[in-house]
């Protein structure tokens, strides 16, 4: 599978994107339909969990503080008090799936931030690269 984050291609990936050293987000398609599947852990500034995504399900939604909008193609989870988009995701072709837009914490503390041009952490960004993973992680900061 290829995903894109932001402007940055990762080719022939295991799905993982590991984040500061930790495995956050997984993206699958399920193998009858290929719908997007994503699994995600959200974090605090301290690093406690606060919303998780299991196959694009809320499991865990701390205070009721988030929503998540999904179609077999699309994945929206948004704070509801701040309208602010931590997670979309888009299948874009068979295979690929574009992370394009989210801002959320790493497990230590840092917010990554993800638009259609790069992605960043502090003052780690990468913009419009592309990386063949061999069938590994996608590995951000």
């Amino acid at each position: 599978m290829d995903v894109e984050v932001g402007s940055n291609l990762y080719r022939n990936t295991d799905g993982m994107i590991e984040i500061e050293g930790v495995p956050q987000i997984q993206v699958a398609m399920k193998p009858t339909t290929g719908a997007l599947l994503v699994n995600f852990a959200l974090f605090d500034a301290a690093g406690k969990v606060t919303a998780k995504l299991v196959d694009s399900t809320l499991m865990i939604n701390e205070g009721r503080a988030y929503e998540v909008n999904t179609t077999p193609k699309n994945l929206l989870l948004t704070h509801l008090d701040s309208g602010t988009v931590i997670l979309q995701m888009d299948v874009k072709a068979p295979d690929v799936v574009a992370f394009t837009k989210g801002e959320f914490h790493t497990i230590k503390g840092h917010v990554i931030r993800v638009s259609p041009t790069e992605w960043k952490i502090d003052k780690l960004r990468a913009s419009g690269t592309t990386q063949d993973v061999k069938g590994g992680s996608i590995v951000l900061g």
